[in-house]
């Protein structure tokens, strides 16, 4: 009790202060409004890293949106293999064709999943107590499983499995990246990005050529001819064949090598930012109070323009940044 009473006063006595007093990002120069926008049919109501669903439940994938319908009750998971993954009440996957026809399978489960992907007949589907498993789409049966570590806390940016031509890589919620031979059903190796105590799952990865860029909230993981580490607050990443642009929570945005050498960065105070995209010779990055910083690929000038946007969830597309039932244009 003594320790809530001081809890107390001190939190009364910062109020005081000005405690309450939220610092924003406020840019010295702002070049204008950003006027290359579009609407879309409905407000955003739900996103993946992959795809969303806006309040009429049409979809949105990279490419824009989809006049495909999914049911309210069903919870979005990827969009993968031609398909949308979504999970329904009866915590069942209910998959519909990304294609807009009528084709839908339901893989009877009845357990909660955290992430899953698709390439031709195999579903890799990550459950909620980080077990990974395998299942034929064909014969709606499990061929796979193998138990993992149990994670207490996670980060809501649940990373889906990733397919890599007769390998399946699964991203724990652990911190692991378990590499499975589909042919052979047998665990190749695991891989440790992080090892923090709590939201240490893996919450990005991308494969471009031979290297292997994977992440979990406080680091980073780059694997070509051997591993190298760094530690970092991430909030968004971007990778490319030219290197990697990642954004912090300490409003910075960084430019390294695909092997993790640093090659720049800029500072921005206060900046909260909600989205990261690489474009044509720009590193474009959305402000959650409403601007756009466009920035060298080095790093060494930016400009910045409004945007007219809330503090909406942001989906990253193919050239467009989505927000509330709008959006913008980059490419």
């Amino acid at each position: 009790m003594k320790q809530i009473l001081i809890g107390l006063s001190v939190c009364g006595a910062l109020f005081l202060a000005g405690c309450s007093h939220k610092e924003v990002f406020k840019p010295v120069n702002v070049k204008g409004e950003w006027k290359n926008a579009g609407r879309l049919s409905a407000s955003i109501e739900q996103i993946s890293q992959t795809a969303a669903v806006l309040e009429n439940r049409h979809i949105l994938t990279k490419s824009g949106e989809k006049s495909l319908q999914i049911p309210k009750e069903n919870h979005l998971i990827n969009a993968s293999g031609g398909w949308i993954i979504t999970q329904n009440q009866a915590n069942n996957l209910e998959l519909f064709s990304e294609a807009g026809t009528d084709e839908r399978v339901v893989l009877d489960l009845n357990r909660s999943v955290a992430a899953a992907s698709i390439q031709d007949d195999t579903v890799a589907i990550l459950f909620t107590n980080n077990e990974m498993a395998l299942y034929s789409l064909q014969a709606k049966k499990v061929i796979f499983k193998e138990a993992s570590g149990t994670s207490i806390a996670v980060d809501a940016r649940i990373a889906n499995p990733y397919f890599l031509k007769d390998l399946v890589l699964f991203l724990g919620l652990d911190g692991k990246i378990v590499i499975v031979n589909i042919a052979n059903k047998q665990v190749l190796r695991s891989i440790i990005v992080g090892s923090d105590e709590y939201f240490n799952n893996v919450t990005y990865l991308n494969v471009i050529e031979n290297n292997m860029i994977a992440s979990t909230g406080n680091g980073l993981l780059a694997l070509s001819d051997k591993e190298q580490r760094e530690k970092y607050e991430i909030r968004d990443i971007a990778y490319t064949q030219e290197g990697i642009w990642l954004t912090t929570k300490q409003g910075e945005v960084i430019a390294l090598s695909p092997t993790l050498q640093f090659k720049g960065k800029q500072k921005f105070p206060f900046a909260h930012f909600v989205g990261i995209s690489v474009q044509n010779d720009r590193v474009y990055v959305l402000e959650q109070e409403g601007y756009m910083i466009a920035l060298t690929k080095n790093l060494l000038s930016f400009d910045v323009f409004d945007v007219d946007m809330d503090h909406d969830p942001v989906f990253v597309g193919d050239g467009r940044f989505y927000f509330d039932d709008r959006y913008i244009s980059i490419k």
